[in-house]
């Protein structure tokens, strides 16, 4: 009886979940959907950021990663039972970790597809970095 009520449960916040893939338009950014950039300081330093952009590293410059602590500092950031966006450099990244919010945590994610390369392809401001 658990696992049938543990199944159910599961599934459930599979199919509530939404995992979103959208190219990072001036007007996808005028929407106001807080958007989480998962790059590194020196990425950030180097390109800019989108305006109002939440700055949170995911994998740190040799690779690694600490889900909890990204996960704890997200939920402190950022209200998770509402849509949000993730954005990197090419959307490599954020491809994987919006998969994993989506269908393991059942988060409303937007994966920001071509990431900041596209962003400053299509010629969209960013604003410096500040540490």
């Amino acid at each position: 009886m658990f696992k049938t009520l543990l199944s159910l449960i599961l599934l459930s916040i599979t199919l509530a979940a939404d995992l979103k893939n959208e190219y990072p338009t001036q007007k996808f950014l005028n929407s106001k959907v807080p958007i989480v950039d998962i790059r590194t300081p020196p990425e950030w330093e180097q390109t800019g950021i989108v305006k109002d952009a939440i700055t949170l590293m995911f994998f740190n410059e040799s690779g690694a990663y600490d889900i909890k602590g990204f996960l704890d500092e997200l939920n402190k950031k950022v209200d998770t039972t509402k849509p949000f966006a993730l954005i990197c450099r090419t959307g490599s990244r954020t491809k994987i970790v919006s998969q994993f919010l989506s269908k393991e945590l059942g988060y409303d994610v937007i994966n920001l597809q071509g990431g900041m390369m596209y962003l400053k392809g299509m010629k969209i401001p960013t604003v410096p970095y500040k540490r």
